[in-house]
């Protein structure tokens, strides 16, 4: 058992580094395939088999296969002896070498053919209103028993398919829609459910695809990107449409409090169990217990903290700070960060652990520089938003502003773009905001008529000479015309300095 624990973090890392290829394959056969490979080097049975199939039309619509070349002689069949919302609602099962006592489904394959290969379990897979999968592993290749860690693995990996085979399916749905329907213009909003999150670009309606796609599974999601990228606003999202949602998503901003706090913040104390501490307290696993708990910047929580964490992932169950009561809690944990855990990882900041434990499924918020298109409309968005709030009525945003604004980098991403239009609409003194309206960061010498180069151009040689005069003119007037004491305030020799004096036609004693 201690070996298998060891190997944890190894299988992990290969479920978090094949994630990303089975969250981008849209082909369901290919699908299919991956999956199978998945599941032969993550836990090395001896026998892995995958099949897809259609229960309208009762058939099967690929397979693949991996192990006893004999399997691949059978016809394997498929009665439905539930409903198939029974089926839907069941969720994660595994089934054993025997289905006789089962009344969701049956599966059988040849007796002789099926003890050859020794199938150890049956698991349902990626299911729909129309499509079942259904995953069969043989014995493990080396003669051992699947122990608990690798049956959690496994039920991970049941849960990237399920959203990557619906999601499949889907795709394939839409493309034979889309070859006699007009492709439709996105909208602004994908959906009510999503009316906070605004954007036109691709990059945003790829990570509402992705909110979509994880919002029904329990599973850990990773949200990464910039400071003032919206990556709370994409966390409530994930939990409005999730099976939590009639529960509390409770947030907590790991990087606001100092290390001697988080602990008790995250799994409360008992009266007594430090200084200060006169009553007991719930933390915040327990205020989410049922629903989902929002951590956000968890790249800065220590090392300490780290553990205990991952011991909760793991385990579901933790002590209070001072306490020694086990506390069980079912809850959901949606992370994010502005750090590079992966940099963090190689420098030992961060737990691989208990980044592979975070990073089920990572959604990725790309800033405000990279979606340009969103500008404008985030602006008017906020533009509307604090004429309601300070009762104002400016009507629009000018040209020249608008320009300034897409000119700009935005370090601060959206957040820096609502504080700037608040800011612009307090001081504007008409209904436009204009250029000279913005923060002092956005203003350019173009907008502003300071450019250093005139708009048609300049002489390169005669800009050069001029500003090369005006340093030594200024170095003659600070030493009274001394062109040796120029030559050191400048860092030249008195000959160099004697020679562009010449050449530029400097007379020193004007500055005596």
């Amino acid at each position: 058992m201690q070996k298998s624990s060891q190997n944890i973090p190894k299988m992990l890392e290969r479920l978090a580094n094949l994630s990303d290829r089975l969250i981008s394959d849209s082909d369901i056969s290919s699908l299919c395939e991956l999956a199978v490979q998945v599941v032969d080097d993550l836990v090395n049975p001896s026998d892995v088999f995958l099949m897809l199939f259609d229960l309208d039309k009762k058939t099967l619509i690929c397979e693949s296969h991996r192990g006893n070349p004999l399997i691949r002689r059978q016809k394997p069949q498929l009665r439905i002896t539930g409903s198939v919302k029974d089926l839907l609602d069941s969720g994660w099962e595994i089934l054993g070498p025997d289905l006789r006592h089962t009344d969701r489904f049956y599966l059988y394959l040849d007796p002789e053919l099926e003890n050859q290969a020794c199938i150890e379990f049956r698991i349902p897979l990626f299911l729909d209103e129309s499509h079942l999968a259904v995953l069969l592993l043989g014995k493990k290749a080396d003669g051992t028993d699947y122990t608990v860690p690798e049956i959690d693995v496994l039920r991970m990996l049941n849960n990237l398919l399920v959203l990557c085979g619906e999601r499949s399916i889907r795709c394939g749905k839409e493309k034979s829609r889309q070859k006699s329907v007009p492709r439709p213009v996105f909208p602004l909003f994908r959906r009510n459910d999503y009316e906070e999150i605004l954007g036109e670009s691709d990059s945003i309606h790829q990570v509402i695809e992705m909110v979509d796609r994880v919002a029904g599974e329990d599973v850990p999601v990773l949200i990464t990107g910039e400071s003032g990228t919206g990556k709370e606003l994409i966390a409530r999202a994930i939990h409005r449409q999730s099976r939590r949602c009639s529960r509390p998503m409770v947030a907590i901003n790991c990087a606001a409090l100092p290390d001697h706090l988080i602990e008790s913040e995250l799994f409360g104390h008992e009266k007594g169990a430090f200084t200060g501490a006169a009553q007991q307290r719930k933390g915040r696993f327990e205020l989410a217990n049922g629903g989902t708990l929002f951590l956000d910047e968890i790249g800065d929580i220590s090392l300490p903290v780290q553990i205990r964490l991952l011991r909760v992932l793991q385990e579901r169950t933790f002590e209070r700070v001072g306490g020694d009561r086990s506390i069980t809690v079912n809850v959901r944990i949606i992370a994010a960060t502005s750090r590079n855990l992966e940099d963090y990882m190689r420098t030992g900041k961060f737990r691989e652990d208990l980044y592979y434990r975070l990073n089920v499924f990572p959604i990725h918020i790309p800033p405000l520089r990279e979606r340009r298109t969103d500008i404008i409309l985030l602006a008017d968005h906020f533009l509307q938003k604090y004429n309601t709030i300070h009762g104002k009525n400016v009507k629009r945003i000018s040209t020249p502003a608008i320009n300034m604004m897409m000119a700009y980098h935005w370090p601060g991403n959206v957040r820096e773009l609502e504080n700037c239009i608040e800011r612009a609409l307090l001081t504007t003194t008409d209904d436009v905001i204009h250029g000279y309206s913005l923060p002092p960061s956005l203003q350019t010498s173009e907008e502003t008529n300071t450019a250093l180069i005139p708009q048609d151009g300049a002489n390169l040689k005669v800009m050069v000479e001029s500003y090369e005069r005006e340093l030594i003119v200024d170095a003659l007037k600070k030493h009274r015309g001394n062109a040796a004491a120029a030559a050191r305030f400048l860092h030249t020799t008195q000959r160099i300095i004697n020679y562009r004096i010449a050449q530029l036609g400097i007379e020193p004693r004007n500055y005596r």
